[in-house]
């Protein structure tokens, strides 16, 4: 399933290295000729004519590449989305409402030494961690934890 942003946005990369190799000709071009020139005069028209005209290629295909690639990825995003909107949560309900159960339901708490979160037990962040201990009152009535954004252990704390 591929959107019509992501078919349009191919020509734009193609546009673009095709000013950015045009540019490098036009350079080299404009260079080899300044570089058969003595004098400064006789230079003039190669600089007009190949390396000016070459470097606003140059830029211009930067723009088109750097352009072309935001829109790819912005068209991949969009895809994405789609198909993550077409697949739908897994176990919702009939009535169009997803079920959700909490990730963390213990009474435990615990901490990971060092740590700044305060999590419950069976939170998958501290879940089957050796380094995970219980959380003494000391440290908890401190303040000095923040509850973990995860499981949510703040309001059986309060």
């Amino acid at each position: 399933m591929r959107t019509a942003r992501l078919r349009t946005v191919h020509p734009v990369l193609w546009a673009g290295w095709a000013a950015l190799a045009a540019g490098a000709v036009l350079c080299v071009l404009g260079w080899y000729g300044v570089s058969g020139e003595r004098f400064a005069e006789r230079q003039l028209p190669y600089l007009a004519s190949c390396t000016v005209p070459g470097a606003a290629l140059i830029v211009a295909g930067a723009v088109l590449l750097t352009h072309g690639r935001g829109a790819l990825a912005a068209a991949r995003v969009e895809e994405l989305h789609g198909l993550l909107v077409a697949a739908g949560p897994a176990d919702a309900e009939e009535s169009g409402t997803a079920v959700t159960a909490p990730l963390a339901a213990s009474g435990e708490l615990r901490m990971v030494p060092g740590g700044t979160l305060l999590h419950r037990a069976d939170c998958p962040l501290v879940a089957g961690k050796e380094e995970a201990v219980p959380v003494d009152a000391k440290l908890l009535a401190g303040g000095e934890l923040g509850p973990c954004p995860i499981c949510e252990p703040a309001e059986e704390t309060d």
